[in-house]
């Protein structure tokens, strides 16, 4: 199979997460406790749980997904194309059901594969955790319980990046800036969604920025393979 036809089994995509509620008094008294406990090792020694709350949709047990973003390559008259299309609320359970009805039914464990930027120790984790506590069952693909490592349907840009050094850490931003591709942190940073979400409540611009993630992912991907990077032509947004 060449280069190309490979780029067809590929979903490439980016979460944003945020806290689950807007301020750190909002959790009940066992939640605030088990918060303090858990970002123990993160906090600065003058940083309280509640000062460092905004930063509490990094973890699955204390945030929440408000938006997937996925893009795919296919071709049309010969020429490569590559859709993005996201789904996105205020309300959790919907987004990762409408995520899982789309791997189901497109993008099955046999012959797809699933790729972010620090997708194996984020993304991919993320999405399961969340989907678990919501009550979803689990989609093959993300489902991990039992496999052997060649059998995880699993690529990682930042992974591929480090070529065996696990000690490693390259942000989609830096990677992008040496290879030459458009950032995608042009407008906000992954630092201020919790703000852009609680405090201006647009999550249309949150959603744009997740989507130029999922693009600054594939064309990083295109880059590691030798191929040409796409042009503004080649990229289309699906509503």
């Amino acid at each position: 199979m060449n280069q190309t036809r490979k780029l067809f089994n590929i979903l490439f995509l980016d979460i944003e997460t945020v806290p689950i509620f807007s301020s750190f008094e909002e959790l009940g008294q066992a939640e605030k406790i088990l918060f303090e406990k858990k970002t123990e090792y993160r906090r600065k020694e003058l940083i309280t749980a509640a000062e460092f709350y905004d930063n509490a949709g990094i973890w699955a047990e204390f945030g929440k997904i408000i938006c997937i973003s996925v893009g795919f390559f296919s071709e049309n008259l010969g020429e490569l194309k590559f859709s993005l299309t996201s789904f996105y609320s205020d309300n959790e359970a919907h987004i990762l059901g409408q995520f899982k009805k789309l791997l189901d039914e497109k993008f099955n464990l046999n012959r797809h594969l699933l790729c972010a930027h620090n997708g194996k120790e984020f993304d991919f984790p993320y999405l399961a955790r969340r989907m678990i506590i919501q009550g979803i069952p689990l989609p093959d693909i993300l489902n991990l319980f039992g496999k052997k490592p060649w059998e995880v349907k699993h690529l990682d840009t930042m992974d591929m990046w480090k070529f065996g050094d696990y000690k490693h850490f390259t942000s989609l931003d830096l990677l992008t800036n040496v290879l030459g591709i458009p950032s995608p942190k042009c407008d906000i940073s992954g630092s201020q969604v919790a703000k852009v979400y609680y405090q201006d409540q647009d999550l249309k611009r949150i959603v744009k920025y997740c989507e130029q993630d999922v693009l600054a992912v594939a064309q990083v991907y295109l880059r590691f393979m030798n191929m040409a990077l796409l042009s503004k032509e080649q990229v289309e947004t699906i509503p």
